[in-house]
């Protein structure tokens, strides 16, 4: 009789032989068929689960962004038996530690060295059931999960329930401690008391929407824009000044120059007065000695002449 299909049934169940499940495994694996990407299911169910989803993944990966090995993603559907393909999940948000950055069409956990989701986040949309979210717990706990946290954004709500990992369960953290709670993982701290949710860093600063922090970083760009704009014109008025100041020193060593040079041909006119003035002088003496000298010849004269005069008359 011809077995009767059900809709949970696996590609193996129509093999017969453990080596054709095997031979089954390494073909489809290889071909990427037996694990789809996707399930059908949308990522979320509302603008607000949304905004949530990628608040935190968005965060998660700055956060971690100088750590290669570890991987954050968001709706990524997570494999854990090679077997079975419906044994899977796609948390709205999850964290690997111990595997490197990098794509990914689903997480195959026996391709990534049996490294389980260590931190899940679930964000509740109005569709959710508790029954739903307790099936997923089970399916978290079960194949290694060690911090799974379920939020719901409701602003009538903003509650935040947490599991951790103790003796391979996963239990809940008492609600008097959900307030302030530090991630043993992450070292994040969570404070559901404030609305929206604060998530917190080690240093304090606060997980904020992206277009939050793209409209920082561009304030930051356009402020260090303006900044190197107010450099660059001080620069240039700094390099006006040096020049006018050089200019200055120029203009100032030109004047310096053409005072000297007056000076040197002021010297030069003084000198040649004073020695205008020697010659005059030098013409002068030499006048009065040759007038001198003029004198005593005819003086000399006058005497060589009384004295003939005298000698002739006896």
């Amino acid at each position: 009789m011809e077995r009767k299909k059900d809709q949970n049934m696996t590609p193996f169940d129509t093999l017969t032989t453990e080596d054709q499940k095997a031979a089954r495994i390494r073909e489809l694996d290889a071909q990427n068929l037996l694990f789809p990407d996707c399930d059908g299911e949308p990522m979320s169910y509302g603008t607000l689960q949304y905004f949530w989803i990628v608040l935190i993944k968005e965060n998660l990966e700055a956060y971690y962004r100088d750590n290669p090995n570890v991987f954050v993603a968001a709706d990524l559907l997570w494999y854990v038996n090679p077997r079975n393909d419906k044994e899977r999940l796609a948390p709205d948000v999850l964290v690997v530690f111990g595997r490197p950055k990098g794509k990914r069409g689903s997480y195959m956990m026996w391709r990534e060295e049996n490294v389980p989701m260590h931190v899940v986040f679930e964000i509740l949309s109005p569709g959710n059931t508790r029954e739903e979210m307790e099936k997923k717990r089970q399916f978290y706990e079960r194949y290694g999960t060690e911090e799974f946290y379920v939020y719901d954004p409701e602003e009538n709500s903003g509650k935040l329930e947490i599991w951790l990992r103790h003796e391979g369960m996963l239990e809940p953290v008492a609600e008097s401690e959900v307030v302030g709670f530090v991630s043993p993982r992450m070292g994040l701290r969570f404070q559901p008391d404030e609305y929206p949710m604060g998530i917190y860093r080690p240093d304090g600063e606060r997980f904020r929407p992206i277009e939050e922090v793209f409209l920082e970083e561009a304030e930051a760009r356009h402020q260090a824009e303006r900044e190197r704009q107010a450099r660059a014109e001080a620069q240039r008025q700094a390099e006006q000044e040096r020049q006018a100041r050089a200019e200055a020193q120029r203009q100032a060593e030109r004047e310096r120059q053409a005072r000297a040079e007056a000076q040197r041909q002021a010297e030069q006119e003084r000198q040649a007065r004073a020695e205008a003035q020697r010659q005059a002088e030098e013409a002068r003496r030499l006048a009065e000695e040759q007038a001198r000298l003029i004198a005593e010849l005819q003086a000399r004269l006058r005497q060589v002449g009384e004295g003939g005069s005298g000698s002739d008359s006896q």
